[in-house]
């Protein structure tokens, strides 16, 4: 018999599955970032189906939903909104942006200038704007999907270390196997839209799933033992040669609750080290900042992070 976090791990595969392809090795970092509350960060060139699969991913969730498409002239009012004047009621209305929504997708964030990039913050790490000296409460299961190219990219800004750390991980969109890109073809290959229309029939998760899961999770043991074994990879981290900026107790958090979820997903009662070491590549590597060499020898940050859990002693 399925416990409730392995059949919404079921239902994303079956929904997401309908639209995108190969989406399999995706839906256990969404899974994490669901349940853990987190934020996910898409990377990835254009072309690769980022901004479908977040769009596939906030019609499953349900919930208003909400597109930001960054630009260089977006400006920090554009997504949190705005007080304008209301001639009958003879004083300023706030009109709330997009910012207030169950599901905001980010399109191409790294897009967007550092100010605006900036405003996402508080938003991000407190569920809240501050404007006009008020505070406006977001929904309780805010989530930001952002897609971003990659940095070298013309027209993109580095997103700010701060900002990355608010994102509780990050998946990488590659180019597809011969296999899944023949079949993107012949399943998308007529000259109507039906990536559009199949997205339309997406079921909504029920809300009373994402409590049920979390509740799973919570019930899975973690040993002292294995806490060490984290915050080892995260002191392993900030004393890498390769790096300049490890890994955060923010990122050690993330990276104890994403295996948390990963263990109550396989149906364990206690979370074991390669939980940790699957959910380490998504959650760690956005956060570390590679030395001017090491990003000169073309040194990658997941490359650091295999090298990180091959080094850190594993408890036995």
């Amino acid at each position: 018999m399925s416990t409730p976090i392995q059949e919404l791990q079921a239902f994303l595969s079956r929904e997401l599955g309908r639209v995108v392809v190969g989406v399999e090795r995706v839906v256990p970092a969404l899974l994490w970032a669901l349940l853990a509350r987190g934020h996910v960060l898409v990377q990835g060139v254009p072309g690769l189906g980022k901004t479908l699969l977040a769009k596939t991913l906030a019609r499953a969730l349900g919930g208003e939903f909400k597109r930001i498409q960054g630009t260089a002239d977006l400006m920090p009012s554009d997504i949190i909104g705005v007080p304008v004047f209301d001639a009958r009621q003879q004083e300023f209305v706030f009109r709330p942006g997009p910012l207030f929504a169950d599901v905001v997708l980010v399109d191409e964030i790294n897009r967007a200038g550092p100010k605006t990039q900036s405003a996402l913050l508080e938003a991000m790490e407190e569920r809240q704007v501050s404007v006009e000296r008020t505070v406006r409460a977001l929904p309780a299961d805010f989530l930001v999907l952002a897609t971003q190219n990659p940095r070298e990219f013309e027209g993109t800004y580095p997103l700010p270390e701060s900002q990355l750390d608010r994102f509780m991980l990050r998946i990488d969109m590659e180019y597809p196997s011969r296999e899944a890109e023949a079949e993107i073809l012949a399943r998308y290959g007529g000259l109507s839209s039906p990536a559009h229309e199949t997205l339309a029939g997406i079921a909504a998760v029920g809300r009373e799933v994402l409590p049920q899961a979390r509740a799973d999770a919570e019930r899975v043991h973690v040993a002292p033992a294995l806490a060490g074994y984290v915050l080892d990879v995260a002191a392993a981290s900030r004393a890498h040669p390769r790096l300049t900026l490890g890994l955060s107790s923010r990122g050690a958090l993330a990276l104890l609750r994403a295996a948390r979820i990963n263990a109550a997903a396989r149906g364990a009662e206690f979370v074991a080290p390669d939980d940790v070491k699957e959910a380490a590549p998504a959650v760690v590597a956005h956060r570390l900042v590679l030395t001017p060499e090491a990003a000169l020898e073309g040194v990658r940050d997941l490359d650091v992070v295999a090298s990180l859990l091959a080094e850190t002693p594993v408890p036995r």
